[in-house]
């Protein structure tokens, strides 16, 4: 049991340390970096809807036969996510995002993932519990799959407003999580899987609503065809990526 937990650990950690991708971007001119934000935003809302059609909401209902239960799961992780945008909507935005002034989006970008990576925190371990060769391919899929989302967040949240260091930093701690849900699942051993069971389908949820109510009608402000249709290529990569690790995990 020793082993598992090192193992676990240590992939958790190598896991969280992806969402300091964001650093090799402090190098570009911030002038030029800006120009290509939207194209971040682009991919990030791909991966988001990507990951919650093609992965979670498939695996919610791999893990039960009851539909209308996930249906539901997935309805509240919208809802919850709706009214938590609400609350931190204290006043409407007229302002261009600026480190002072962000917007909203952003600390919604970081409740989503950070739910996420609770979730592959507690995958992860799973994994490990049923053996570690498979624990090792699940670590692999999941630094694959976090590589274009945590590049598509860190830009999210640079466009949202967000400084480079302040983005890196919440990242992180957002990213850290991970090593949190492991820490739970191998806690509790397999008790912990129905846990599971109804976090997925509320994460793919969450991450419809960001995708599809945030990310998307920030898009949707560039007017010129010559942007959408860059932006529309950059989405279908964050899909077609997604759609990849299929045959991958």
């Amino acid at each position: 049991m020793a082993l598992i937990w090192l193992y676990t650990i240590v992939s958790v950690f190598i896991v969280s340390l992806i969402s300091l991708v964001g650093v090799f971007t402090l190098s570009l001119d911030q002038k030029k970096l800006y120009k290509y934000l939207i194209y971040f935003v682009s991919l990030s809302a791909g991966t988001l809807m990507g990951d919650a059609f093609i992965h979670l909401i498939p695996e919610a209902f791999k893990e039960t036969e009851n539909h209308l239960v996930i249906s539901l799961y997935l309805l509240s992780g919208i809802i919850l996510f709706f009214v938590l945008e609400k609350m931190v909507h204290w006043r409407h935005c007229h302002k261009e995002p600026c480190e002072a002034h962000p917007h909203p989006f952003s600390y919604i970008i970081l409740f989503g993932d950070t739910l996420h990576n609770f979730i592959d925190g507690l995958i992860i371990a799973a994994s490990y519990l049923v053996s570690i060769p498979l624990g090792i391919a699940t670590t692999i899929a999941v630094i694959l799959h976090e590589i274009p989302q945590e590049v598509g967040d860190f830009g999210s949240l640079l466009y949202g407003g967000f400084s480079r260091k302040k983005a890196i930093i919440f990242n992180f701690v957002s990213a850290f999580f991970a090593v949190i849900g492991a820490i739970l699942m191998l806690s509790l051993g397999f008790v912990s899987e129905s846990l599971i069971k109804y976090l997925i389908p509320f994460a793919a949820g969450g991450f419809i609503y960001i995708a599809g109510t945030d990310l998307i009608p920030e898009l949707n402000k560039h007017k010129k065809m010559a942007d959408g249709i860059r932006q529309l290529a950059v989405f279908f990569l964050g899909i077609i990526i997604m759609f990849g690790m299929l045959y991958i995990e």
